[in-house]
């Protein structure tokens, strides 16, 4: 698949492809999809709870999150997106958004109107497993967070979602050589995804960094011993369901 296609596109195609397998045809039908895309700033909310949107959006660039808050407003992130997720697709069968979403760094989204999705799905019916499955995929992923939050140590919740983080780039082509990804999360960020706080996300990270487990530059971080972090964060890829291996 060559990334000269539209960026919307290669992105769908090759998140899609990482755990189902398209046709000639349905890839030319997702390559004519309709969508408008537009630049939003980091910490901008995307959709907010009570929201009866007509569209769903595919992130094109840069980090999003979903997250609830109580009512003295303390946030709880309960997913981290990526190029080529799209973070609001229950919207097509929910009338109401229960959740909100927001940009965590400058990103690119593209907006697809449910009428297209929907008249993609009645001549495509696979696609409408594939995306289908896409939201399976989901669901899982959020298991396996509630497990990481509620029974593991700091030190591997910081390490398990490092190590998914690193699948699901490798996934759509954004892992750099030496296992090294962009990572623009903020560790208050961290806090609120892993039920800590910053001032203890900051020491597990400096311990990780210790252990000789990531190198951090910036908003880079680069894993040099895949095998050992996966150790530290407990952390078996099976609920990313991912059809094609990308990394031992």
């Amino acid at each position: 698949m060559s990334s000269a296609l539209p960026p919307h596109t290669y992105l769908m195609i090759r998140k899609l492809e990482s755990n189902f397998t398209l046709t000639a045809d349905e890839k030319r039908a997702l390559q004519e999809l309709p969508v408008q895309t537009q630049d939003v700033k980091a910490n901008q909310v995307i959709v907010k709870m009570g929201d009866q949107p007509s569209q769903s959006c595919l992130l094109l660039e840069g980090f999003s999150c979903v997250y609830k808050l109580t009512l003295a407003g303390k946030r709880q992130i309960m997913a981290l997106h990526i190029p080529g997720d799209m973070p609001d697709l229950q919207s097509l069968h929910l009338q109401v958004i229960d959740i909100n979403i927001a940009s965590i760094s400058p990103c690119k989204l593209g907006y697809i109107q449910h009428h297209d999705l929907s008249l993609l799905f009645e001549h495509h019916p696979r696609l409408t497993a594939a995306f289908w499955h896409e939201t399976l995929v989901d669901a899982s992923i959020f298991r396996e967070w509630l497990l990481n939050v509620g029974q593991r140590e700091g030190y591997s919740r910081i390490a398990h979602i490092i190590c998914e983080l690193l699948l699901r780039l490798e996934a759509v082509g954004l892992v750099q050589n030496e296992n090294t990804f962009d990572m623009p999360i903020t560790q208050a960020e961290l806090a609120d995804a892993t039920g800590m706080t910053p001032v203890h996300v900051n020491r597990v990270l400096q311990a990780l960094r210790n252990d000789g487990l990531i190198i951090m530059n910036k908003k880079k971080v680069t894993i040099p011993d895949w095998q050992k972090l996966k150790e530290a964060g407990e952390f078996d890829s099976l609920y990313l369901h991912l059809e094609k291996k990308v990394i031992g």
